[in-house]
């Protein structure tokens, strides 16, 4: 490194590291993108100059949902195995948060001791992200329809990831889910090392494919695609009558893995943690235990307890996602373990400004599961009226359904905690933004 790129990185990360201070100091947020903007504009090439110091390689998260979950189980399992890891962990996805995780973790002068790189990145910030970094591994864990006024369709996505991936050395080694068709596909494209991950479990079919489902025609001739059976959106076990193009075998038993946490969508944030480690060297019997003893990312399937109260807060950003926390929460209430439910639904920047993504949720189920459902956030009104349309759909069959509007969100959670029994686990279903507030308000901070 030249001494003027030398003067340009201490300056950089000493700018960083005060901004850093003076931003926890006064309580103004976590300080997870602010320096990185800021470094970035004293020092441009900032990223690659930290990217060339991780030892043993930079590994990359990407997909619309479980990025989190995933890269901090990945990060658990190599830390227990003694590797030095730089992670994002406030959840920073954009060039200015990966910079700021770097930097977070050099000394004075911009040196980063680390073996390896793990960074959850935004799924259309990655070709960004590839001019910039050549990862050793790259994860694509989904493609959904997330952020309407920011992305476009998912086959547009995937274009721009193929795209940037051909221009990566052949030792690469790509790790991508084959129950989703655009990823499957986008594998098979590949000349890198690419490897597959998927569940073989028939019984977990949902009973019928989702409103919110996105990429059911095929990605190499445009036919519609022949499901066996869905295991959320449209992931699942397919083939094409048209082409003859088809799921790629994985050449693992999903059943034999233990699971992380709830829900079906843990188990592919299990497995792509898991595989990724083991193609790094660790053996299973420690993968295993780690993922028996891992605690949740925050508002990840996060469970807190207040005022002697159990909490559990499901991150619900998209159609699929929250399709897949009602699936999850309506299973509890099935066994009596859960009766109250707290929706937050924000349109900040974080959460997208265009909440019409809420007519594609099937909030159905929820009306008829009963119980209480209590709704609160920006738009609290949009999410009392899909619930009200929703209970009109099925009327008569959820007889012990009651609707509470809160448009402040701390009598929100005031009210819910107050309705739900000590022996029963409070739901609280937010938006990204929102779920930064319930965690405020919950245990004094936004995030850990």
């Amino acid at each position: 490194m030249q001494l003027v790129d030398r003067i340009r990185l201490g300056l950089a990360v000493g700018v960083a590291k005060a901004i850093t201070t003076i931003v926890r100091s006064l309580r103004l947020g976590a300080a997870s993108v602010l320096p990185g903007e800021i470094s970035r504009r004293l020092h441009p090439r900032l990223l690659p100059s930290l990217f060339e110091q991780v030892d043993k390689g930079v590994i990359l998260i990407v997909g619309t949902n479980g990025k989190t979950t995933t890269s901090l189980l990945l990060r658990t399992i190599l830390e227990e195995r003694g590797y030095r890891v730089v992670h994002n962990s406030s959840g920073a996805n954009l060039i200015n948060g990966l910079i700021t995780a770097l930097l977070t973790n050099t000394n004075l002068i911009g040196k980063l001791t680390a073996d390896y790189a793990i960074l959850e990145v935004d799924e259309n910030v990655l070709p960004l992200v590839l001019k910039d970094c050549q990862p050793k591994y790259i994860v694509g864990l989904n493609l959904f329809r997330d952020q309407l006024d920011r992305y476009g369709e998912v086959d547009t996505i995937a274009q721009r990831w193929q795209k940037a991936i051909n221009s990566l050395p052949q030792d690469t080694v790509i790790l991508l889910n084959t129950d989703d068709p655009t990823l499957s596909y986008l594998g098979q494209q590949l000349s890198q090392k690419v490897l597959f991950f998927g569940l073989n479990e028939p019984e977990l079919y949902l009973d019928e494919i989702p409103h919110a489902v996105d990429s059911i025609y095929c990605p190499s001739c445009g036919h519609l695609l022949d499901y066996q059976g869905v295991y959320l959106s449209h992931l699942g076990d397919y083939h094409c009558p048209s082409c003859g193009f088809h799921k790629s075998k994985t050449g693992v038993d999903s059943r034999q893995w233990p699971q992380i946490l709830i829900g079906v969508y843990n188990k592919y944030n299990t497995l792509a943690a898991g595989l990724l480690a083991r193609e790094i060297g660790v053996d299973l019997d420690h993968i295993f235990l780690t993922i028996k003893n891992f605690k949740a990312a925050f508002g990840r399937a996060e469970e807190l307890t207040i005022k002697g109260k159990h909490v559990r807060i499901l991150l619900s950003k998209n159609p699929v996602g929250m399709n897949e926390t009602i699936r999850t929460v309506s299973d509890i209430q099935k066994i009596g373990k859960a009766s109250v439910t707290l929706l937050v639904l924000n349109d900040r920047i974080p959460d997208g400004t265009d909440v019409s993504w809420i007519w594609d949720v099937d909030t159905e189920k929820l009306i008829n599961s009963g119980g209480i459902l209590i709704v609160s956030g920006d738009r609290v009104y949009d999410m009392a009226l899909r619930l009200q349309y929703s209970h009109a759909e099925i009327n008569g069959i959820a007889s012990n359904f009651k609707l509470i509007i809160k448009e402040n969100l701390q009598e929100a959670i005031t009210t819910a905690l107050q309705y739900t029994p000590t022996e029963e686990t409070l739901h609280i279903l937010p938006t990204y933004s929102a779920m930064l507030e319930v965690r405020e308000i919950l245990v004094g901070r936004k995030i850990l």
